[in-house]
């Protein structure tokens, strides 16, 4: 079993990156928190969860210990896998999550696309008193819930992606992410990106 990567960045995908390691391209999937870290020819260090199924093997990686101990939170309730725990993890940064968990707020957890109540409030009620209360202390610079979209083209951004159907919470959330990797970008850029990691 494969439980930390340690490599060079050879691509940045909308969900996943590939990291090259002794040779070997590895595709890790990411939450955007993790992404966001990522830049193409430079090291990388990624905590990794490897799930085997019969027909792949499949590698979720996170730049911090507490995102994975979360993740792995998310997906041992069931009905969640790993698919929707790094949805959750996308939508907003881990300690929202976590505080999402602890305070019992299913309105949050339901914000995010995959997510119904009936999900929310199974999450709630199995976890609410496994997730240790550290881990919904905002990390350093992350202010505890996603940063604000600032700027005309990150406001426009969110209000397009929310005419496509995407809820509010989840949209604010990517858009946040994205503009902390870069703010320069166009409302365009942002509209195509945040496409891809809401699909």
């Amino acid at each position: 079993m494969i439980a930390y990567l340690s490599g060079v960045v050879r691509e940045v995908r909308d969900v996943s990156a590939v990291i090259v390691a002794g040779g070997v391209g590895y595709e890790v999937f990411c939450p955007a928190s993790t992404l966001g870290k990522l830049a193409v020819g430079t090291p990388a260090e990624l905590n990794i969860r490897h799930v085997i199924r019969e027909d792949a093997q499949l590698l979720f990686g996170f730049t911090d210990a507490d995102s994975l101990r979360l993740f792995d939170l998310l997906t041992g309730v069931s009905g969640v896998g790993p698919k929707l725990g790094l949805a959750l993890l996308s939508a907003m940064p881990p300690s929202a999550v976590a505080q999402g968990l602890l305070t019992g707020d299913v309105r949050l957890l339901s914000s995010v696309s995959g997510v119904g109540k009936k999900t929310a409030e199974r999450l709630v009620l199995e976890l609410q008193n496994k997730v240790p209360e550290h881990l919904a202390a905002a990390a350093p610079g992350e202010g505890g819930k996603a940063a604000p979209v600032t700027g005309t083209a990150g406001r426009d951004a969110v209000d397009a992606l929310m005419a496509l159907g995407f809820r509010e919470g989840q949209v604010r959330g990517v858009v946040a992410e994205l503009l902390a990797a870069d703010p320069a970008q166009s409302t365009d850029a942002l509209i195509r990106k945040g496409l891809g990691r809401l699909r």
